[in-house]
């Protein structure tokens, strides 16, 4: 996929809230070894290097786009690494990831590989999108499947509505636990987000949910795929303003 940062970040503080309530979430521990999954343009990197100046903090991304933003973010003990988030090695005293792992499908088995690379005492700490039933993402399926062609079959979430890797927060809890994870925290929350109409909604979805889509079309077969969305998004949304309920899990949890 081929991101955008520049549309990533017209939602910037709306996309910024979950993060500092994931940061607000973890122990204040002696973490020596942290890595954020997912990093993006760094700047939770670069938070998390800064409140933890004693630890080795490497950012990764697999997307080369983001990781050039990312290197502007300097501090002494921060690193950012090009890489497959499910290539993860070595062990760590923090795994943070903020926005990166509903890309990736079998949240129990993803859960599992990090636990494997968390050290003792060792802190997991992930929020995740969980707008997968949401008209905003219903309605890309749908028109995923008008161009079936085009994609070649492809849709996010595959047939069926609703078919994300994403937890609810209790399964989340419930696959820790089941790790043997302690002081286990999980939780729902929706951060509203006001936007201009359905034509807000497809700014919104550019930076992320439409991406997937749109890499994979000629640009006149996105730009028919967009308006189609559009078409789409209007039936439901018809007004000039959209409360958008952008709603997140988060979640963490201790290894023994």
């Amino acid at each position: 996929m081929t991101w955008n940062p520049d549309q990533y970040h017209r939602f910037q503080g709306a996309r910024s809230a979950p993060a500092r309530d994931l940061q607000a979430m973890l122990p204040d521990l002696p973490y020596r070894r942290i890595v954020d999954l997912g990093c993006g343009t760094g700047e939770q990197a670069l938070t998390l290097a800064e409140r933890y100046p004693h630890a080795e903090v490497t950012g990764v991304d697999s997307s080369a786009e983001m990781l050039s933003r990312a290197h502007a973010h300097q501090a002494p003990n921060l690193a950012f690494q090009q890489a497959d988030l499910r290539d993860l090695d070595g062990e760590y005293d923090l795994i943070y990831s903020n926005a990166a792992l509903q890309w990736l499908p079998d949240h129990p088995t993803l859960l599992a590989d990090l636990w494997a690379h968390l050290a003792p005492g060792g802190v997991l700490a992930v929020q995740v999108p969980a707008n997968h039933d949401h008209p905003s993402h219903r309605l890309l399926t749908d028109t995923a499947r008008e161009f079936e062609g085009e994609l070649g079959g492809f849709t996010r979430f595959g047939t069926a509505h609703g078919a994300s890797p994403v937890l609810t927060p209790a399964g989340y809890a419930e696959t820790l636990d089941a790790l043997g994870a302690m002081d286990i925290t999980a939780l729902s929350r929706v951060y509203p987000v006001e936007l201009s109409g359905a034509e807000g909604i497809v700014e919104w979805t550019r930076g992320t949910a439409l991406v997937p889509y749109l890499s994979r079309l000629t640009p006149a077969d996105a730009a028919r795929f967009t308006e189609r969305y559009l078409e789409q998004l209007r039936d439901v949304y018809p007004g000039e303003r959209v409360y958008y309920a952008f709603t997140r899990v988060l979640f963490t949890a201790r290894r023994p």
